[in-house]
């Protein structure tokens, strides 16, 4: 059976609908940096889905040809992700979504090296006829962060981060945002077949201990 990040690691991937405290660990990524309004048609945020899952998908469908990664194991590709921000926001503005800057990513099982990375890059411009130069290998680790599940549309997102900032200053933490750390969403459903009330997304955000 394909290893499932989504099952394998469900503290990170299928947090419930009540804020909590979790240690994220270091991870690599295929991601596309860009910034404007993700609902743009035809805008950088929506060119760079096809680009991330391409190279993903190269990697995953590796075994069939005659590229051979080391420590190669059959596994199902991780959920699109986002790292969010906006210049002089602390947070996010959901109102000013033509100021967002993003970094959208899939997660990439450890085995994959940056030479991996590279042939997968190269092999799915040539196979998908797709511009993947902006695609790079990127290392983050996020620490100490608080995460809920929302349910429902993007643009309601605010409800479940009021829940989360509550949580917080219950318990005695307070939000870490930097320039490495930032409003982060991990999407469990496809918009493409799931109506926008039905929507799960993982929202994260970093944190640290109230001085």
């Amino acid at each position: 059976m394909a290893f499932d990040f989504k099952k394998e690691y469900k503290q990170l991937y299928q947090p419930g609908t009540k804020p909590e405290i979790v240690q994220v660990p270091p991870m690599n990524f295929v991601a596309v940096r860009g910034a404007g309004d993700p609902n743009e048609e035809n805008g950088a945020y929506q060119n760079s889905i096809p680009v991330l899952y391409a190279i993903s998908y190269t990697l995953r469908m590796s075994y069939k040809g005659d590229y051979k990664i080391e420590g190669y194991f059959p596994y199902v590709v991780p959920p699109l992700e986002g790292f969010w921000w906006q210049e002089g926001v602390h947070g996010v503005d959901y109102e000013r979504k033509e100021d967002f800057r993003w970094i959208s990513v899939i997660r990439l099982p450890d085995f994959v090296s940056e030479e991996d990375f590279a042939w997968a890059k190269q092999e799915a411009a040539r196979k998908k006829k797709l511009d993947c130069s902006a695609a790079e290998f990127w290392s983050h680790e996020e620490g100490l962060c608080v995460q809920m599940l929302h349910l429902g549309p993007f643009d309601e997102e605010p409800k479940t981060v009021a829940i989360m900032d509550e949580y917080l200053a219950e318990q005695g933490y307070e939000h870490d945002f930097s320039e490495t750390r930032m409003h982060h969403e991990i999407y469990l459903s496809d918009p493409r077949k799931v109506q926008p009330e039905k929507f799960k997304t993982v929202i994260r955000h970093p944190v640290k201990k109230s001085t």
